[in-house]
């Protein structure tokens, strides 16, 4: 059965509704940014560029780096926009769009994340690199699908909820890991092993008081002392357990490297981010493209 033109909404010149690409703008491994002008920091070290697009918050180049090709997109922020992105890249690979319907073959994804973040962990310093082996994500966006055969760490969420006296007013944590044989890949002694907050917002969610009163003034000191099985808190940011969460449901391979440029728990802030962001963004493609 075809999709109907109001599920699959392709733009007049037969591209995907939001990001503005065609199938063949983009290759099988991918490469996720916050900030739109953080795709030229990435692509400046491409070897070649074959493709730019640039619509609302998504900008799209793709390219060569060391004779392997490869696409970065900027998703804006939030495991919202993450939604939009995993979702129209895997029918960009996985959808016939002439026929509107599944493909009989379908492609699996590389999928990497280079994004900033905070440690909440004293001893995970301003300037490092954080790989997230696992992320608990405090956003509802996986209750909208179909996640019964996903695997969920559900005893970590459900100790979680026990330490922090998580309010029945929030969203359910859920918590899930990345894929292992790309964290393999992507991990080295230069990075830290992360299980990685996901949180709704920068402020409130994060423990950050301007003007408005929080729900738990004590939850940012509550997620660094958990610890569970040999698990603790490492990093806060908005976007890793939505994009492990569908890429799994979608049988694509993801994984997030963290930038570190603050720390919560000591107060410091990297006195040079962009500098932190552009040693990530080389560390990661030269992984990608190792042997």
């Amino acid at each position: 059965m075809p999709f109907k033109a109001s599920e699959l909404i392709l733009n007049p010149d037969g591209s995907i509704y939001h990001l503005n690409l065609l199938p063949e703008n983009v290759s099988e491994t991918i490469i996720l940014v916050g900030d739109p002008d953080r795709v030229d920091q990435v692509s400046q070290y491409f070897d070649s560029i074959e493709f730019k697009k640039r619509k609302r918050e998504f900008h799209t180049q793709t390219g060569t780096y060391k004779n392997k090709r490869i696409t970065v997109i900027s998703t804006g922020i939030g495991t919202d926009n993450i939604d939009i992105v995993l979702n129209e890249l895997d029918a960009l690979m996985n959808i016939d769009f002439s026929k509107k319907e599944i493909k009989e073959n379908l492609t699996s994804l590389d999928i990497v994340r280079i994004g900033t973040s905070g440690s909440i962990q004293e001893h995970i310093p301003v300037d490092s690199f954080v790989i997230s082996k696992q992320a608990i994500g405090f956003d509802n966006l996986l209750t909208f699908y179909d996640c019964k055969g996903l695997e969920l760490l559900k005893d970590v969420s459900e100790s979680f909820m026990q330490h922090t006296k998580w309010s029945k007013d929030k969203s359910k944590p859920y918590v899930i890991g990345c894929d292992t044989s790309l964290f393999e890949r992507l991990k080295s002694h230069e990075t830290i092993d992360g299980f990685t907050g996901t949180n709704v917002g920068f402020y409130g969610p994060q423990g950050r008081i301007l003007r408005l009163s929080i729900e738990d003034r004590d939850l940012n000191s509550k997620l660094a002392t958990f610890k569970h099985k040999g698990l603790s808190i490492t990093n806060l940011e908005m976007e890793t357990s939505a994009i492990y969460g569908l890429s799994k449901l979608l049988n694509h391979k993801a994984v997030s490297m963290n930038a570190i440029i603050a720390n919560r728990a000591t107060g410091q802030f990297s006195n040079n981010p962009k500098e932190t962001i552009s040693r990530l963004i080389r560390y990661t493609l030269d992984k990608l493209t190792e042997n």
